[in-house]
């Protein structure tokens, strides 16, 4: 993607959708750390189903903790990878309890340290809970932003790092949502869906995708 087609490609994702969000569901700055967590190789939409029967039983680092593994596990049962991720998300209670008074960090290094929790992860929590401009590379980001030329990389951190450098500064913030849902909903893995697509004309992929007939 030229250069002179970033900031327009962001500014017709920003038109379609002003103010984008999270599709997970949460109240809470620990309430989003916890959906994204249960999100890895998961559907937003199958983490919000468990997250709708936890959150109004446990919703704090010691409501968890105090369900215990099994209690936990069979709230999330449903979502894959359900037992690592119970041992994981009451690892990391508890040292949210012992070492921070209950609060979530707004901080990589000591949101990278819990548990579960990687630099993507530790991203989301950092956009969305605190408004900081991170990247939160997912495989949709990773193929829409290889695809469409806009910052290529053979790993999530190249891309992260590209699209740090690329993205305008007054898109920065919102951009990881744009990208997201563009490759959720138009720019899909199998078959992207160019003929509904708004920023077509800034895309390097080819060829095109036809509408089906």
């Amino acid at each position: 993607m030229k250069d002179a087609s970033v900031a327009p490609f962001f500014a017709t994702l920003c038109a379609a959708n002003p103010l984008p969000a999270s599709e997970l569901e949460y109240t809470t700055v620990f309430e989003l750390l916890v959906a994204v967590l249960l999100s890895a190789q998961a559907t937003d939409v199958g983490v919000n189903k468990a997250t709708r029967r936890l959150f109004p039983v446990a919703n704090t680092p010691q409501a968890l903790l105090d369900l215990g593994r099994e209690g936990v596990e069979a709230y999330i049962r449903t979502i894959g990878l359900y037992r690592m991720k119970a041992r994981h998300l009451l690892e990391t209670c508890r040292i949210l309890v012992e070492q921070n008074g209950g609060e979530v960090p707004r901080d990589r290094a000591a949101l990278e340290s819990l548990p579960g929790v990687g630099r993507k992860t530790a991203n989301v929590v950092l956009n969305v809970a605190f408004g900081e401009e991170t990247m939160a590379v997912d495989t949709h980001i990773f193929r829409v932003s290889n695809r469409t030329g806009l910052a290529p990389g053979r790993n999530p951190l190249e891309v992260e790092l590209k699209l740090l450098q690329r993205v305008p500064a007054e898109f920065r913030e919102d951009a990881h949502h744009w990208l997201i849902l563009h490759g959720r909903y138009v720019c899909v893995a199998r078959t992207p869906k160019c003929w509904q697509c708004a920023v077509i004309q800034y895309c390097d992929y080819e060829p095109k995708t036809p509408p089906p007939r």
